[in-house]
């Protein structure tokens, strides 16, 4: 029989069964797991199986080549603590789906794991939008893509970059890329060290770490980016989108 023990984070849960579920973890020593749970569907055990909760887990089987089965504890509910906040909810499913796709099994990636953990606590706090754009930009580098936001790819220089190339994800210095602006991807203040954001440099982050996300990681296996991540950008956009006509001249 094999087994261990270790904290994981639930990412999905797939009812199998009449009250059974497949639940998939990230933890960090066995990489994104999964596991059968006898109950997981049940009201017992439902609380137990939001997606972002903290478990302990259990996980045996006979053979390495088997599913196997949890048996998870309850250490931290982030689902009831943002369940009030749909942004913060919508965010906290989409980093666990983009988690739970971009993963392959059992490969161990402590650094993804860290840093969901880290996100997952920031949702507490007022700087969970740049949290969650971080998060995104440190899975893109653990998947081989990371982006190069330090210096000007035409020029070599580190002062006023506002862009980055959709192609290279390299940063564009605002001199370099003021005849190319509108092919380019806005960079946000937050992400050139500045300690200043609002809701419109997040939807810029959104756009930003989506882009290459989609066309460097979920295209190659001819997918989309996972729902929870287009209505987290999608609620932003229309959030934007609002204060913008409200701040029209002639708005009631």
């Amino acid at each position: 029989m094999l087994e261990w023990q270790e904290t994981g984070i639930i990412l999905s849960v797939r009812p199998h069964g009449e009250n059974g579920g497949v639940v998939s973890l990230l933890t960090e020593n066995h990489g994104r797991a999964m596991g059968y749970v006898y109950g997981a569907t049940s009201a017992k055990t439902r609380g137990v199986m939001e997606i972002g909760n903290i478990v302990s887990a259990r996980w045996q089987a006979k053979a390495s080549s088997q599913l196997g089965t949890f048996t998870l504890e309850l250490e931290k509910s982030h689902a009831a603590a943002v369940m009030h906040d749909p942004a913060r909810l919508t965010a906290l499913q989409s980093a666990c789906a983009i988690a739970d796709r971009c993963l392959p099994e059992r490969e161990k990636h402590p650094a993804v794991y860290a840093g969901l953990a880290a996100l997952l606590d920031s949702f507490a706090g007022d700087l969970w939008g740049p949290s969650y754009i971080f998060w995104e930009l440190g899975l893109l580098r653990e998947m081989g893509f990371g982006l190069d936001l330090s210096k000007c790819v035409s020029t070599g220089a580190v002062d006023n970059l506002l862009y980055v190339s959709p192609k290279s994800g390299c940063a564009v210095s605002a001199a370099a890329g003021e005849a190319y602006k509108d092919r380019l991807l806005a960079l946000p203040p937050f992400l050139r060290g500045e300690a200043r954001f609002d809701d419109a440099d997040v939807l810029d982050g959104l756009r930003l770490t989506g882009h290459f996300l989609l066309h460097r990681v979920f295209s190659l296996g001819n997918t989309n980016l996972p729902e929870a991540r287009l209505r987290l950008e999608g609620r932003f956009s229309r959030k934007i989108g609002a204060l913008a006509d409200a701040e029209a001249p002639g708005a009631a």
